[in-house]
């Protein structure tokens, strides 16, 4: 039960630092720099729902990848929300198309990038936590 709180919170953390991350890419232009048209305002109604996600997507934590680097199991864990965010989030949620490609042609880099911003972050909290 320990190992599964303290991945839920430090998931939490990730998608914390997440969040800023694609809230500064956009605030600042970067996004659209690359013709993507992803740029969020930095709000409790867009944070919470984002945060609560990271926990539960920090689950994937608590599988047994002991073989695997940190930061290989992070770029390797941080695969799953990607794929569910560009094929089910924008396609089915969204209405987005696949990959989430009316946002912008590199919409999957960049997704790809924030998720790994995520999993690096909730991996660097779980090793600050045990």
């Amino acid at each position: 039960m320990k190992t599964l709180m303290l991945c839920f919170a430090a998931g939490g953390i990730g998608a914390l630092a997440n969040s800023i991350v694609v809230w500064a890419f956009g605030h600042y232009g970067l996004s659209q720099s690359m013709g993507v048209a992803i740029a969020p305002a930095l709000s409790a109604a867009w944070l919470y729902p984002r945060i609560v996600w990271g926990g539960l997507w920090g689950f994937l934590f608590a599988l047994p990848l002991s073989n695997a680097r940190p930061l290989t199991k992070a770029a390797l864990l941080s695969l799953f929300p990607t794929a569910f965010q560009l094929f089910v989030v924008f396609p089915y949620f969204k209405g987005l198309g696949v990959a989430g490609m009316a946002l912008g042609e590199l919409t999957p880099v960049l997704v790809l990038f924030f998720n790994w911003v995520w999993a690096v972050a909730t991996m660097m909290a779980l090793r600050l936590a045990r």
